[in-house]
Order: C-alpha cells, then sequence, then structure tokens
C-alpha cells in the first residue's frame, strides 16, 4: 500500500469527459421473476428490482392493498415464507474482456444467498450493508443466471433468539441487521419485507479504480481554507496514472493493490456553507478522475460544504451545555424527527426524500434527526440536505431494545459503520452520529430486569453487551474512519429518562409527560432541557388520506379500518381526553378530524415556544415529520405530503423573529425570540380588541432586538387588563422594523370556552393561483380545502376583523371550500 502527499491550488468546473475503462450494468432492469420457495401457489411471477415482495405480490394482484380497510391483518402469513428472485442475463465479449467484475449488491433485505451460474457466491445478513462479491470467474460470455433466496426474517431471528439463556427486550427483530418499524411500531403497521430493494449492477474496470473518498477541513484562516483529500485507489498493476480534481491535475505512480493518497487543496476567500435561515448552504461541486493515457478511467463527483460543527458540552450553574456551533456560531435547532418514508422502502423514490426536505426548509427548519428504528436514509436525502443548510442528527439504527453481543453479530455491526459513513461522512449536513434511540433509557426506565425476570448475572452480561456496541465498537470504529474534528458521537437519545429531573439539565431530552403521561400541555412550559430531541402529540389526517384506506361507510371509530390506522393501544382515547380539555368535542367525523389537527398544532405550538424562549435550551425536534403509511399518528405532514394544521404552525412557531405571550402570575410577558445573528430595531405593538374588532387597550415602544436572543421585551400587568371579558378579547402582539416583522395572538381562554360569532369569510380570487381571504369577525382556524389537490401557503390560521389575508396556491382550483372553529361548535 502506498500513500503518497499533494498539494493543489483549486480551479472548479472542469469539461466533462467520457471513459471507457469502467462500465456499470445496471441488473435492475433486467427481466426478474420470484417465487415462494415452499408455497406450490406462489410460482414465477413477474418482479421488479428495486422491490419487495409485499409489492411484487400486490403488482400481480394475488394480495389486496396492504394499506387498505384492515388488510394488514390477512397479510402476516408473508413473512415466515422464504422467497427465491431470479433473472437471466446476457454478457457479451467486450464486457468479460474487462480485468474485473464485481458484482454490487446496494441493499438485499436481509438473510439473502446468492448465487451466479450455478455457484455460491454470498450469503448476506444486514439489509444496511452494501455487499460486492467479486464475479468475474463466475460469469460467461452468453445468458448468466442470478437466483437470490430471501429466508424469512422472523424465523432467523427467533432462531437466534433461542440460543440466549435469557429474552431480550425487542423480541426477534433484535437479531436482525433489519429494519426494526418493519415489525411494527405505534405508528405504522407490521409488513416484514424481504426482497432486492435497491439497485444491482455489475461493475466492470480496468487497471485502476477510486474505491473511496474522504474528506477533511481547515478553516482556521478565514481567508484561505484548506481542503484535505483523502483518495483510496485500487490498481490492477504497477503503473503510471494522471489524478485530476476539476481542472487541476499531477501524474504518479501507483502500486499494484491499494494506494491511499492524501491532496491538500486551497481556497482562497471561501464561502462558507450555512444552516437554514443564517446564510447561503453554499456548495462546492468537485470532479475527482483517475486517467491513464489521456483516457479517464474513473471519475467521482462530490459536493462540499465548508464549515465548522462543534458539540458543546460545559458544565455550568445546572447541570452541562447541550449544543450545536456552526462556523463559531451557537446556533439554536429547530426540526423533527424523520422516520423512514414508506413500509416499502423501493416506493420511497428520490422525489419522496427531497419532498421530506423541501417541507422541512419551507418550515425554517434547520436540522433533523434520522431515527434509529427506521434506515439510513437514500443518497438524495441528504443531498437536498447539503442544498436546503438542514444539518441532519444520524441515529445508527437500533432503537428501543437491547442488543446481542456476540462476535458474529459485532462484526457485522461493525461493516455496516463502516459502509454507511463512508457513504455520508463528506455530506456538510451531517452533524452528529448517535449510537441508539432509548435504549439506555429503557434499560434503566422501562422495567426490563422485572418484566424478563433477569439474574445478576443476566444483568450484567445483557449492560456489558451494549456498552461493548455503543461505547466502545461503534465510537473506535468512528475514530478510525473520521478526522477528529468531524468526530461527533452521542452513545444514546436521549441520555437521561423523561421521568427523572437530570433529564433536564444535561443532554438531549425525550419528554413524554404528556401524551403518555397524560399531563396538560401547559406542563411543555416547565419541563424545558438543555436539548428538546423528542417530544410530540396526535391527530388525524385529511380526510383525504382517510378516504384512501376506507370506504366512505367505514368513516367513523368503530369501523375496523379506522382502528387499524391507529396503532398506539389507547391513541383515539389520548386524542379525546386532551380534546375535551380544551375544545368542545365534535361529532361529525369530519370535524372530528380538523379538531385533532388544531389540538395537535395548538399544544406543540406551546411546546415550542417554551423551549424557543428558555435560555438553557438549545434546540427542538418535535416526534415526528412523516408517516410511513396514511395513519394517525403524531406526524406533521402525512403519507401522502399533505400538510396538517401542525405543520403550518411550525412554520410560525419556527420563524427567525417569534413573539411569545406567556401568562405569569401578576402579568403577560412577550418575548422576542431572534435566531438572526444580526440585531434590529424596531416599533413594538401591544393591542387588545373584542371579537368585532373594537379596540379595548393599546400601548408602542422601539426597542434593539440583538441577535442570538431570546428576551421580553414588553410586560402587561394583569391589573390594566382585568376590566374586559376574558372569553370575547384578543391580544394582539407585533413588531416591524426595515426588514424584520413578527405577530402573534394571544387568548385569555382555552378554545372551547372562547364566545364566538358566526363569521362572514369571503373569498377573493386576484388570479388563478392568488386568493384574498376576509371576515367582519374574528375567525378561528380558517381552514382551506379544495376537491382537488393544491397547496395553500397558508391554512388553520386567524384573522382579525377586517383583515385580509393573501394566499398563494400550488395549482388552480374549481373552488375553495372554507371552515372555521365557529363551524364545529354545537
Amino acid at each position: 500500500m502506498r500513500t503518497l502527499l499533494l498539494k493543489f491550488m483549486i480551479v472548479f468546473l472542469s469539461p466533462m469527459v467520457l471513459w471507457a475503462q469502467k462500465k456499470e450494468r445496471n441488473l435492475s432492469s433486467e427481466k426478474w421473476q420470484f417465487k415462494s420457495v415452499h408455497n406450490d401457489k406462489y410460482k414465477w411471477f413477474p418482479a421488479k428490482v428495486p422491490g419487495t415482495v409485499h409489492t411484487d405480490l400486490l403488482a400481480n394482484q394475488l394480495i389486496p392493498d396492504p394499506f387498505f380497510d384492515a388488510n394488514e391483518k390477512q397479510l402476516q402469513w408473508i413473512e415466515n415464507e422464504d422467497w427465491q428472485y431470479q433473472t437471466a442475463f446476457i454478457i457479451s465479449k467486450e464486457e468479460l474482456d474487462h480485468q474485473n467484475a464485481i458484482l454490487q449488491f446496494d441493499g438485499l433485505d436481509t438473510f439473502a444467498e446468492v448465487t451466479l451460474n450455478g455457484t455460491k457466491i454470498l450469503s448476506a445478513n444486514n439489509m444496511f450493508r452494501t455487499w460486492k462479491v467479486d464475479v468475474r470467474k463466475q460469469l460467461k460470455i452468453g445468458q448468466n443466471k442470478l437466483e437470490i433466496t430471501f429466508n424469512s426474517a422472523v424465523k432467523k431471528g427467533k432462531e437466534e433468539a433461542k440460543k440466549l439463556t435469557y429474552t431480550l427486550p425487542g423480541d426477534e427483530k433484535i437479531f436482525t441487521r433489519k429494519a426494526q418499524y418493519h415489525f411494527g411500531w405505534d405508528w405504522g403497521p407490521r409488513f416484514v419485507t424481504a426482497g432486492i430493494y435497491k439497485k444491482v449492477a455489475l461493475h466492470f474496470w480496468d487497471n485502476a479504480t477510486i474505491t473511496n473518498i474522504k474528506t477533511n477541513q481547515d478553516l482556521t484562516n478565514k481567508s484561505l481554507a484548506k481542503v484535505e483529500f483523502a483518495i483510496e485507489i485500487n490498481s490492477k498493476n504497477a503503473s503510471q496514472y494522471e489524478l485530476k480534481i476539476n481542472e487541476k491535475s499531477e501524474f504518479l505512480q501507483l502500486e499494484k493493490g491499494k494506494n491511499n493518497l492524501s491532496l491538500t487543496y486551497e481556497i482562497k476567500n471561501p464561502k462558507l456553507w450555512w444552516p437554514n435561515g443564517l446564510g447561503e448552504a453554499h456548495l462546492y461541486p468537485f470532479e475527482v478522475s483517475l486517467a491513464q493515457n489521456k483516457q479517464i478511467i474513473d471519475i467521482k463527483k462530490l459536493n462540499i460544504g465548508l464549515r465548522t460543527i462543534e458539540l458543546i458540552q460545559d458544565k455550568d450553574e445546572i447541570g452541562k451545555s447541550f449544543y450545536f456551533k456552526v462556523n463559531d456560531q451557537p446556533v439554536f435547532m429547530k426540526g423533527a424527527n424523520v422516520i423512514p418514508p414508506d413500509s416499502f422502502l423501493p416506493r420511497a423514490t428520490d422525489s419522496v426524500y427531497q419532498s421530506i426536505v423541501k417541507n422541512a426548509a419551507v418550515a425554517n427548519m434547520n436540522m433533523l434527526r434520522v431515527w434509529g428504528g427506521g434506515v439510513y436514509a437514500e443518497d438524495a436525502f441528504y443531498e437536498a440536505c447539503d442544498k436546503n443548510g438542514i444539518l441532519v442528527w444520524q441515529d445508527f439504527m437500533f432503537a428501543c431494545a437491547m442488543y446481542p453481543g456476540d462476535e458474529t453479530f459485532l462484526a457485522n455491526v461493525k461493516q455496516e459503520v463502516v459502509d454507511n459513513v463512508s457513504r455520508l461522512q463528506n455530506h456538510p449536513s451531517i452533524a452528529l452520529w448517535c449510537g441508539n434511540n432509548e435504549n439506555d433509557e429503557g434499560w434503566h426506565n422501562w422495567g426490563w430486569q422485572k418484566q424478563y425476570n433477569y439474574s445478576a448475572q443476566d444483568s450484567t452480561k445483557i449492560w456489558n453487551d451494549y456498552q461493548k456496541l455503543f461505547h466502545e465498537l461503534i465510537p473506535q470504529t468512528l475514530d478510525r474512519l473520521l478526522p477528529k474534528n468531524e468526530n461527533r458521537y452521542w452513545p444514546s437519545s436521549p441520555s437521561i429518562g423523561w421521568g427523572k429531573k437530570e433529564s433536564l439539565l444535561s443532554g438531549d431530552a425525550h419528554y413524554w409527560g404528556v401524551w403518555w403521561g397524560m399531563e396538560p400541555f401547559e406542563m411543555y412550559r416547565q419541563k424545558v432541557g438543555r436539548f428538546m430531541s423528542e417530544y410530540g402529540f396526535q391527530s388525524m389526517p385529511d380526510i383525504k388520506t382517510f378516504q384512501a384506506f376506507a370506504k366512505s361507510s367505514e368513516l367513523h371509530f368503530d369501523s375496523e379500518a379506522v382502528k387499524s390506522h391507529q396503532k398506539h393501544p389507547t391513541g383515539y382515547k389520548t386524542i379525546n381526553e386532551y380534546m375535551a380539555r380544551d375544545y368542545q368535542v365534535p361529532n361529525n367525523f369530519e370535524d372530528y378530524i380538523y379538531v385533532s389537527q388544531l389540538l395537535q398544532a395548538e399544544g406543540m405550538k406551546m411546546a415550542i415556544e417554551a423551549h424557543r424562549t428558555d435560555r438553557r435550551c438549545m434546540g427542538t425536534l418535535f416526534w415526528q415529520l412523516n408517516d410511513c403509511w396514511p395513519v394517525t399518528s403524531w406526524s406533521s405532514v402525512d403519507y401522502f405530503g399533505r400538510w396538517k394544521a401542525f405543520h403550518h404552525q411550525a412554520k410560525r412557531s419556527f420563524e427567525e423573529v417569534l413573539i411569545s405571550v406567556k401568562e405569569e402570575e401578576s402579568s403577560y410577558k412577550a418575548y422576542i425570540v431572534n435566531d438572526g445573528l444580526n440585531p434590529f430595531e424596531g416599533q413594538f405593538e401591544v393591542v387588545l380588541q373584542d371579537f368585532n374588532g373594537k379596540k379595548l387597550w393599546s400601548a408602542k415602544n422601539t426597542g434593539v432586538i440583538p441577535g442570538s436572543s431570546n428576551l421580553v421585551h414588553f410586560e402587561i400587568s394583569k391589573s390594566d387588563l382585568e376590566s374586559f371579558e376574558s372569553k370575547k378579547t384578543v391580544l394582539s402582539v407585533s413588531f416591524d422594523s426595515e426588514n424584520k416583522s413578527a405577530n402573534s395572538l394571544f387568548y385569555f381562554v382555552k378554545p372551547k370556552d372562547l364566545q364566538l360569532s358566526n363569521p362572514n369569510i369571503q373569498i377573493t380570487k386576484l388570479d388563478e393561483l392568488t386568493y384574498e381571504i376576509f371576515s367582519d369577525v374574528l375567525t378561528k382556524n380558517v381552514f382551506l380545502s379544495s376537491e382537488e389537490d393544491t397547496f395553500f401557503s397558508d391554512n388553520y390560521f386567524d384573522i382579525l376583523p377586517g383583515q385580509k389575508v393573501q394566499i398563494q396556491l400550488s395549482n388552480s382550483v374549481k373552488a375553495i371550500q372554507v371552515k372555521s372553529l365557529f363551524d364545529t361548535m354545537p
């Protein structure tokens, strides 16, 4: 193995060059077939790759739609079957003349035996790994046959579980390196899939190939950035090559086998990459190519964002801080947790991942957490995060369980870490690697020791295995893969369980007193930690989403379709209890959906504002952004991409400048939060008015809002307002400057106690995509809809008397329907 050190001054955007010594043959596009190994009813039907056995059965009309009605229950037999896929493909003499032929599987789900022309070439056991096999000797000119047999992950997991003398929390799924949510969750169905769920291809190459590129940055000199490229090249023979990065090149002598090259580039007056809302997420395009005799034989492309990220954990008077610095600036993180976008992963196209990131960016988020019970996302997700300035908290794929610690399991996980960190590490969006979701909390707080009747010896073994995996293997592997300044690792989220006081004083916190603990929304104001990485509340999706999985006659709470699309055991009961606390509970099903969304939005608004106005807290990531199927869940955007009321509220609550009014014992305090880095001066106005628009009380002042601040800028004594009727008044708070503005409405009583009037809402069409909404009286939670699918730039908003609100549509509609909270009241 040889190491070379080179140094260039960078110039960008070299012309594209074609090469002939490397070729990819996409076998996904060949004709595939599948069958059940043991059930003669399912013998050789057409299959799609990438795909899953469930979607292939559906495409051949062998099963009903898994998402419709209560079909999930009758499809559980699929997980216990073994399935076989096969294809035949032609190899030409030209292809076989290449010196190397590598068969690469980007994703096999999960336990797979692979044969090529009758020869076993691979036994796979991890859906998160990339599998590469040298098949040069097995290929032949003419027809070749590739067969893949998938053994039941459920049966495999149960077989492994029997080898232990104790039961690990998490059932059979923990013994499979497979997406844990496939086994069911409290927001997702149980569909334990199998299949070739990612691309499969043959890679032919001659002489040499670029096998890996790692980058590291030195930004200590603000006027001159240094980017180090660590390039690994596999050379068939010792020979001379030309290595180019964009338009700069260097001739070098490679040895046979692996060659590690270290190249440092300097960029004058660099543009930094900034998170969403703080500046441009600037990306530098790079093209790394390897040539011989003026012919390019391999090429890799990547985009690099120049930035520094630090996780700061300093001791202070109450505990220890937990926040991120980006480019030396403390940044308050605003965002959500992301789950896999489909139960059947191949259906999640690049555009689906891009839409998830777009929904986050438009809602003023700057961080998404890829949750550990799902999958490492597709490249399109991280590329979209890079472009949109969305930082990524990346969990490794472990959640809510304890895992084995045998050498075979650990070796498998180690290679999983290598594969995925190598794939993702150059993305500027990667902010944190996290070992798992709630495993540590589960062990210490969920009563597993008593539930599973562990002996002292069992408990010691299980905890030692936990430490071996999350405190030794993963961090040590990261130490080997990542430069020190890019190695940010957090063993488990959260660090301490939500029932303990210490959880709010250091580390990150998952607060589930609201929902699981049935505590009132108001507890969000008291339970504020240093970094809130999970909290949430459920709501029902849009009526159109219900209509996608249930017949019209089934749209009621007693129907099996509606029940089966709520996976929390007491979900609807919990929603109803919270709704009765704050709203008048409607009898009409469609109205109930609407109010459930208002309930979620209002509760989450309270949480987010509590986090943003507390100086000790530096992050708020709600649970959850998206769904994997149409369901009643904690999501702010449903399976079909429809924004719930909460996502519109999240957009408002995550604005750069936020006004939040808090009720204290003897006063009302108006906070202004400025997440921007720069101060600005403006006018602050507070107006109390009744629901007909009569101004009852007002006050104004001017002031400077510092950058990166959350301060009280106005305080109103309760005695000033005590003569006014609280059920019929609203406090309007606004701030205006030359280029910044913010406003907020504060109500003195719960929505169910408001004495609303029947509004006269007028909708005026200004052009094909622009409408103006007007109301004569205060109107709560104006909900706009249409028969056609369109996106409204704002929705579920309040209108003050006489106010005109302009709304943009994504596409034209025939008519707009409108609903407000008044319409749901008896």
